[in-house]
């Protein structure tokens, strides 16, 4: 039993020790493979690596394994490709050491930045040519490399897709993004010098004298030779660039500017008046004349100017550029506000002064046509032309309208009764104040040339003596209304003082004028003597019917016959006094205006009456003088007499004290309508 129990022991203790042994074992084993995992997992990102990298060296030996011609041929390939593109990064290299200079400000030394900029535009005219050939090359290459399977396809593809970049901009020629706008910057500085020169050399131009007449020089070109030379040089560079739109932009804001503050010293806001802030032409009067004198001023003095500026700076480019540059300045500077106010006085209501006024308008026209003909005669000045020719069509057919339609006016005043008071009518004075001025040096050309041209204008042809019969039938005319007019009043007397105002009027202040020529001596003759018929039928049919009152029949004084003779005188004074009492009261309003005419006519009146209200006061007068009622009949002293007939036919002004008003003969106003209305007459 013990050898038994033994032998069991010793085979158990054989088993325990395989067991032990094989746990240790497998620990070890599973250790080891715990290593082997942990390594394992180390490996993996490197084998990732080189799975990345195969390709790469797949490409780096692939040339190795590419064809020996194929191999032979892409060094001719390359060479061919980087040559231009070698010459193409050398001007790049280039271009940025231009930045420093042209970034700086141009007025230190413009000949020495334009030589720069004209580099730069050297080097990217450079680039711009050469850049196409340089891609073609480099597709070329990139073509042969595909073609041949001698380099990577990532790397070819990412070729391709930086030379289709640089393909699109050559494409586009959009030369300036080569180097990020350098040429922009510089061109931008060289137009603000460009205004800078323009701006500090342009100055309005002095008022030197008062009187614009006085300034009859033109003005010279306002800006220095050496700034032209200067615009012009900037000009070329910028033309170059295709900037030349902004330059006469600049160029006509800072010109036109300047003539706009020329013109701002003439006090030029009576240009933009409307029809609605004037009841008449005469009203503005002054402004018409202004706008003469200024419009030549501005024309001869500042638009001839500019005309030469404009030539001296853009003569290189060509004409229409710098004409074009001209118009734009001078409809900017106001030209057309000056013909804007002469279409606004056509378009006025007609009346007798705006004929004058045309022709006013007309003659500054007509003076400036030749500077309008040559500044304006452009097609860039196509507007000014247009207006220009409108305002003369409006000017010539309103003056031609109201001329032939005077006649039929004056003609129509014949049915309008005469002034109550027997003075001059309006009419008459105006009619032939306004005939002198039109048969006047001033206006007589002026109106025969307006009147061809009308004529013209309706395929009529014009007489020489059109202007002067004309004339003659209005003057004609009012001789028939006067007439009419002596014929219409119902006191006798009072039509004689008519007559002798109008008479004496068209004689005196006709005589030695135009008009008083042109309707000859005899013609005067008879309104003088006319005068002098209507002023002795006057005296003989008013003031010399009362010395007839004094008769002296009957007087003869003697004892016992004093009382006799006493009532007598009594009767014949008070018939006297009662008979010139309503004589002056009558005539007392009625009207002689010229002085010299009234002065003679109560002169002529003191001597048809007073020597015999003297005589017979003197010698009659004592009988009635101690009587108690002798102030009935010895009711004026000689004296007294004598300053109430000379204070007959006063003007209501100087009736009253007053001398304000126009005195007769002076220049003519505007106080006549001649439309039917019958205060032109009265």
């Amino acid at each position: 039993m013990d050898q038994s129990a033994s032998g069991n022991d010793c085979k158990n203790n054989f088993c325990i020790d395989k067991l032990i042994a094989a746990r240790k074992s497998l620990k070890l084993s599973l250790e080891k493979s715990r290593t082997l995992g942990l390594a394992l997992e180390k490996a993996v990102p490197r084998l990732e690596e080189i799975n990345q990298r195969l390709p790469s060296l797949e490409a780096a030996v692939r040339p190795i394994r590419a064809d020996k011609d194929a191999l032979i041929a892409v060094g001719g390939h390359i060479n061919r490709a980087v040559g231009p593109a070698a010459a193409v990064l050398k001007v790049f290299d280039a271009v940025h050491g231009l930045e420093k200079s042209l970034l700086s400000d141009p007025r230190n030394d413009l000949p020495g930045y334009l030589s720069v900029l004209k580099r730069l535009e050297e080097a990217l005219r450079f680039l711009g040519d050469n850049c196409g050939l340089a891609i073609q090359w480099l597709e070329d290459i990139i073509e042969y490399l595909e073609d041949n399977r001698v380099a990577d396809g990532m790397y070819l593809s990412n070729l391709k897709t930086s030379l289709k970049g640089l393909r699109e901009l050559q494409n586009d020629g959009e030369r300036v993004h080569l180097h990020g706008g350098l040429l922009d910057a510089a061109l931008d500085k060289l137009e603000n010098e460009f205004r800078r020169l323009l701006t500090e050399h342009s100055v309005p131009l002095p008022m030197s004298s008062p009187s614009l007449c006085e300034q009859a020089c033109i003005a010279p070109s306002p800006l220095p030779v050496t700034v032209i030379q200067k615009l012009q040089a900037i000009l070329g560079r910028l033309i170059a660039n295709n900037r030349l739109e902004k330059c006469i932009t600049i160029y006509v804001e800072v010109r036109s500017s300047n003539v706009r503050a020329s013109l701002k010293a003439l006090d030029l806001d009576y240009l933009e008046i409307s029809i609605s802030e004037f009841n008449n032409v005469q009203s503005i009067e002054g402004y018409i004349e202004q706008w003469g004198k200024h419009l030549e001023f501005a024309v001869k003095h500042l638009f001839e100017a500019e005309f030469k500026l404009c030539n001296d700076v853009f003569e290189r480019i060509g004409l229409d550029v710098w004409m074009g540059c001209f118009a734009k300045i001078a409809a900017q500077a106001g030209i057309l506000a000056f013909l804007q106010f002469g279409r606004t006085i056509t378009e006025s209501k007609k009346e007798p002064i705006k004929l004058l006024k045309l022709l006013d308008i007309f003659s500054s026209l007509n003076k400036l046509r030749l500077d309008f003909n040559r500044l304006f005669g452009g097609a860039a000045c196509v507007e000014i032309q247009n207006l220009t020719r409108d305002l003369i069509k409006r000017v010539i057919d309103g003056a031609a309208e109201i001329f032939w339609e005077i006649y039929v006016q004056v003609e129509l005043q014949r049915q309008s009764p005469p002034p109550q008071d027997g003075s001059i009518p309006r009419l008459v004075s105006f009619i032939t104040d306004y005939c002198n001025e039109l048969l006047g040096d001033n206006y007589r050309p002026i109106l025969s040339q307006v009147l061809v041209i009308h004529q013209s204008w309706k395929q009529k042809k014009f007489q020489e003596m059109i202007l002067v019969n004309e004339v003659l039938k209005i003057i004609k005319t009012v001789d028939l209304n006067l007439e009419t007019w002596v014929k219409a009043y119902g006191d006798a007397t009072l039509s004689c003082v008519f007559a002798m105002n109008c008479h004496w009027h068209l004689y005196k202040h006709l005589k030695g004028t135009k008009l008083g020529e042109l309707m000859g001596d005899s013609w005067l003759k008879e309104h003088e003597q006319y005068k002098e018929y209507y002023s002795a039928i006057f005296l003989r049919e008013s003031w010399g019917k009362l010395p007839s009152h004094l008769s002296r029949e009957g007087l003869i004084l003697f004892s016992g016959g004093r009382a006799t003779a006493r009532d007598l005188v009594k009767k014949r004074l008070k018939t006297f006094n009662e008979a010139f009492d309503e004589m002056f009261r009558k005539q007392s309003v009625w009207v002689i205006p010229e002085r010299d005419l009234r002065e003679k006519t109560c002169q002529l009146i003191v001597q048809t009456v007073l020597p015999v209200y003297r005589s017979y006061m003197q010698t009659y007068g004592p009988l009635v003088e101690k009587d108690a009622s002798s102030s009935k009949y010895a009711k004026y002293t000689v004296q007294g007499l004598e300053q109430m007939l000379l204070s007959l036919f006063l003007p209501r002004r100087e009736r009253y004290g007053s001398f304000k008003g126009r005195p007769t003969g002076s220049k003519i106003d505007n106080g006549v309508d001649l439309r039917r209305t019958a205060s032109a007459v009265a």
